[in-house]
């Protein structure tokens, strides 16, 4: 079957101008992520971990209880949080979309 016009008028979809056809946007999937409030929180919590991991020692012959290996351990299991935070707030809210942004 052929994709003849019969009447000979031309189509809108058939113009060469793809781009003056395309929809226009009218929503992104979500924020950008520095806009957040989460990834404010999630700074600040990587920030507060390497502070206490560096603040807390071996004083008075104690052990260290808080090194370096935890803390990092701390912040992975943060960033896998905020990573999961942010598919979730990707999966279904939309922002509107500006040409400004």
């Amino acid at each position: 079957m052929s994709a003849v016009n019969p009447v000979g008028n031309t189509s809108p979809h058939t113009s060469t101008d793809a781009a003056a056809h395309r929809p226009r946007r009218l929503s992104t999937e979500t924020k950008a992520a520095f806009k957040t409030t989460e990834f404010f929180t999630y700074i600040a919590a990587v920030v507060a971990v390497l502070v206490a991991s560096m603040v807390v020692g071996d004083d008075e012959g104690h052990a260290d209880y808080f090194r370096a290996d935890k803390a990092w351990l701390y912040i992975v299991i943060l960033t896998v949080g905020y990573m999961i935070s942010r598919g979730l707030a990707k999966s279904g809210s939309r922002d509107p979309y500006d040409d400004s942004h």
